[in-house]
C-alpha cells in the first residue's frame, strides 16, 4: 500500500514526540532498561485506549486516525499548541495539495509600499518555503542587498546555511537557524507535496549535516516575534525584537518587521545603520557619476 506524504509526515511527526517522552512524565513506571530512549509504541497505545497495532499503523502513514483519536493521542504526548496544530493541519489533507500561486509567490505592490515607508525600520516579506519576496532598504543595509542574489537561491533558510556572513551576523545563528527550521516544517503541513520544498530540503539535506539533524527532530513552531542579537560589521553590536504580521489577502506572506526600544543602544544603532546606508548609496552613486 503506498503510502500519502501527509499522513508518513504525520507518523514521524508523532514517533519523535514520543521518543522525546519519558514513562514518568506520563505517569508509567520505566521498567527494565531500554535501548532506546522515549515511549515505546505499545505505551501511547496503551494510554490512548487503542491496540498497539492500530496505533502502529497510524505511526507507520497506513492510517488516516480520526479527530478524536488524534486529540487523544496529542494529550498522551503532551503537544503544544503549535505541535498540535500541525498534527491536525497534516491530518485535515485528504490528498496532496500543490501551492495555487504558482511555482514562486510575488508580493504585493501595496506590500512594498508599505516597506518602503519604515525608513527606520529594518522589514523584509518572507513566503512560504521562507523565500525573500521584497525588502527595504534598511533590510538590505542589515543583512544584504538582496536584489545581488540569484531568485532562485533569494531564501532565507538557505542563506543561513550557505552564507558565511550570515553565521557571522547572527550571534546566536543556531538559534535562529533551528527557529527557521521548524518554522518552515510548520508551515510545511499545508502543502506535503510542494515540489520545491522537497528540493530544498534534499539540497540542504546533502549540504550540511546540521540541517539533517534539525530537520529530521521534526519539531514545528508558528511565527510569531521574539528578540534576537546581531553582530553587523559597521555599526556593531544590535539586539532587535522582531515580529510577523501577515498579509492579508495572501496569509503565506509574512512581514517580518524589527525594531529597539527608544534611547537604546539599539535604537541608536539602527539610526546609525541609516545613516551609513544613505552614505553607502550616496557614495556608489558618485561613483557611477
Amino acid at each position: 500500500m503506498s503510502r500519502n506524504p501527509h499522513l508518513n509526515e504525520l507518523g514521524e511527526f508523532l514517533k519523535a514526540r514520543r521518543a522525546e517522552l519519558s514513562p514518568s512524565e506520563v505517569g508509567l513506571r520505566g521498567g527494565q532498561r531500554r535501548r532506546v530512549r522515549g515511549l515505546r509504541r505499545e505505551e501511547v497505545a496503551l494510554l490512548a485506549a487503542i491496540s498497539t497495532e492500530y496505533y502502529a499503523r497510524i505511526e507507520q502513514g497506513r492510517l488516516q486516525a480520526s479527530t478524536p483519536l488524534l486529540n487523544e493521542i496529542a494529550q498522551v504526548l503532551r503537544l503544544n499548541e503549535d505541535q498540535r496544530t500541525y498534527l491536525f493541519d497534516l491530518a485535515a489533507k485528504e490528498s496532496v495539495r500543490t501551492p495555487i500561486s504558482g511555482d514562486r509567490q510575488q508580493a504585493d505592490t501595496q506590500l512594498q509600499r508599505i516597506l518602503d515607508n519604515l525608513t527606520g525600520t529594518p522589514a523584509f516579506v518572507i513566503g512560504r518555503r521562507t523565500d525573500i519576496l521584497a525588502w527595504n532598504e534598511l533590510a538590505a543595509a542589515l543583512w544584504t542587498d538582496f536584489g545581488r542574489i540569484p531568485e532562485q537561491e533569494r531564501v532565507f533558510i538557505r542563506l543561513l546555511f550557505t552564507e558565511p556572513w550570515m553565521r557571522e551576523l547572527y550571534a546566536d545563528w543556531e538559534e535562529v537557524t533551528r527557529l527557521a527550521i521548524v518554522q518552515l516544517r510548520m508551515e510545511s503541513a499545508r502543502y506535503p507535496g510542494d515540489r520545491r520544498l522537497a528540493a530544498l530540503v534534499e539540497e540542504l539535506s546533502a549540504r550540511d549535516a546540521q540541517f539533517r539533524q534539525w530537520w529530521a527532530e521534526h519539531d514545528v513552531a508558528a511565527r510569531g516575534k521574539g528578540t534576537k542579537k546581531l553582530r553587523h560589521p559597521a555599526v556593531g553590536e544590535l539586539t532587535l525584537d522582531w515580529d510577523t504580521l501577515t498579509c492579508a489577502t495572501d496569509p503565506e506572506q509574512h512581514i517580518i518587521v524589527w525594531t529597539a526600544a527608544p534611547g537604546s543602544p539599539s535604537y541608536d544603532g539602527l539610526r546609525l545603520l541609516a545613516s551609513w546606508a544613505t552614505d553607502q548609496k550616496r557614495t556608489a552613486s558618485d561613483t557611477v557619476a
